[in-house]
């Protein structure tokens, strides 16, 4: 039943990437992105406000990691995803994002002196093939005659963005509990976010964007971290690792069974490829126990 956790947990971010592609009709990327966090501030205040005043000694002199972690992992890797869903599907996005994990590999190199194996350079070029296949729709000298689209660039930077949070939160160990590392990036995202909010043609959310706010705050945001954090608890970082990719096969399906995208050969070619390169970096660097660890903590790198 303890499987059940990171299984729950990818279901949510995979749903996530179908709700950031429904918002992107209803609401601006701006006002999503910011009354995502500041929906979830106002729901963890009353648990964890307590506990900032105490260990405000602690905090403080973290707040400038604590802002920058915020500004990659919800600022520039959410609204990324916002803006991105505008002008590429729910399928594209989850299937970038799985790149993650492998983005992850490589900075670790220069941010935390690993080494990369041989598996993982094999990994990365299998995985950056896959990807190229699917943006270029089968063509792979697509790009030699004309750029890819907004949208899917948009989520390159969001998934590095993202990468290079979750190399930074492995760097910057900081001794606090995982409710108040998520309170207080928030916060800081919900303050960083606040003045591209106020750039919104319509400040207020429009009534049918409601739900979907409260689910990326409620589901997304609190429910689903703190399952991940559990799952890592429970049966170790390697194992809920694996679970990971899960998360575009999810998005993928629930992108053809309730949007109605179509799903293409390019599709499922390119993202066997690239979920199998990061399947086969990740392999090599478990077995040496070097892994850079999914605590991931305050979002969906799917959207």
């Amino acid at each position: 039943m303890i499987y059940l956790l990171p299984l729950f947990t990818v279901f949510i971010w995979g749903m996530n990437a179908i709700a950031s592609k429904m918002a992107a009709s209803i609401i601006e990327p701006s006002a999503m992105s910011f009354y995502r966090w500041l929906f979830a501030i106002v729901i963890l205040t009353p648990f964890c406000l307590v506990k900032v005043i105490r260990l405000w000694g602690e905090i403080k002199p973290n707040l400038a990691k604590l802002a920058c972690l915020g500004l990659l992992g919800m600022v520039i890797n959410q609204s990324c995803g916002y803006y991105a869903a505008v002008t590429t599907t729910a399928s594209n996005m989850a299937l970038i994002s799985s790149l993650v994990p492998l983005m992850a590999i490589f900075l670790s190199v220069p941010l935390l002196g690993k080494p990369i194996s041989l598996n993982g350079i094999i990994g990365g070029a299998i995985s950056l093939i896959g990807l190229a296949y699917m943006l270029g729709k089968g063509d792979m000298l697509f790009f030699l005659s004309q750029s890819i689209t907004q949208g899917d660039g948009l989520m390159v930077i969001a998934s590095l963005a993202y990468a290079l949070y979750c190399v930074l939160l492995k760097r910057w160990k900081m001794h606090l509990p995982n409710t108040i590392l998520i309170y207080m990036q928030g916060f800081c995202a919900m303050v960083m976010l606040a003045p591209i909010w106020l750039t919104s043609d319509q400040l207020l959310p429009p009534v049918d964007s409601v739900p979907i706010i409260l689910f990326a705050s409620i589901a997304a945001s609190i429910a689903a971290p703190w399952m991940w954090i559990k799952s890592i608890d429970a049966i170790g970082a390697d194992n809920s690792a694996m679970f990971m990719n899960l998360l575009p096969v999810v998005a993928v399906t629930l992108a053809a069974t309730t949007l109605g995208e179509t799903i293409h050969i390019y599709h499922l070619i390119g993202g066997i490829m690239v979920i199998s390169g990061v399947i086969l970096a990740q392999i090599k660097r478990n077995k040496k126990n070097d892994n850079i660890e999914p605590t991931i903590l305050n979002n969906d790198p799917a959207q």
